[in-house]
């Protein structure tokens, strides 16, 4: 995917355009911009791009996953106060936000999607926080433990994902850093491996989802002693 080399030359116009910064519904305290629907947008970008076959604009909505894990991040702001935080597959950067509306020293939100990092960074800015922005395709990095914290929402949707999802999350668990997921029962989601440590009932788009609340669960990345 080469986003990077789109004829949409002002990304924050697009999104400003084809989008509405609404409060999250989990997580009133921010503000996102989100997409009434998917696939008008989705088609609008493969139109503007000149390509068929893009991903979803994950970006334009606030999944599940992340709204649960920045509702927990937020009432517990001890899990990431004055740490470096990790926000992986950050989509519209949710969840780094809350982190640092919680007190986060730094965080990092990472996406392969250049429009996501865009989204990102606009709504750090509505939110008043500061992000870091990363492109790069940490999943086939090399390990790389900077980070005290790191967060995941909606990553184990897809089977090409998940296991190297799942081993990114564990080489840093082994290393000692905490590890947490936010998922509402994706088919991938590794639940043997994971302890669950906190339940939301999350209001979603039917869009997007096969109801109007999801139930979804933030998991805690914990290695046998």
């Amino acid at each position: 995917m080469a986003l990077e080399q789109s004829p949409i030359a002002d990304k924050d116009a697009f999104i400003r355009a084809n989008t509405r910064l609404r409060a999250v519904p989990l997580a009133p305290e921010i503000a996102i911009f989100v997409a009434d629907e998917a696939v008008p947008l989705w088609h609008k970008t493969e139109e503007e791009l000149g390509e068929a076959g893009l991903p979803p604009p994950f970006w334009a909505f606030a999944w599940a996953g992340g709204q649960a894990l920045a509702r927990h991040i937020l009432d517990h702001p001890e899990i990431v106060r004055g740490k470096t935080v990790l926000d992986l597959a950050s989509g519209s950067g949710l969840v780094g936000i809350a982190a640092m509306k919680a007190g986060a020293a730094t965080v990092t939100v990472a996406d392969i999607d250049a429009f996501a990092c865009a989204a990102s960074t606009l709504n750090a800015v509505e939110n008043g926080v500061m992000l870091t922005t990363c492109q790069d395709d940490l999943l086939a990095a090399p390990d790389d433990s900077r980070w005290d914290v790191i967060l995941a929402g909606d990553i184990f949707y897809e089977r090409d994902t998940a296991q190297q999802a799942f081993d990114f999350l564990h080489g840093h668990a082994a290393r000692g850093k905490m590890v947490l997921i936010g998922d509402p029962g994706r088919s991938y989601l590794p639940r043997d491996k994971l302890r669950r440590i906190a339940d939301y009932s999350v209001p979603v788009t039917r869009d997007l989802e096969d109801t109007e609340i999801k139930q979804t669960a933030v998991w805690e990345l914990v290695l046998p002693a």
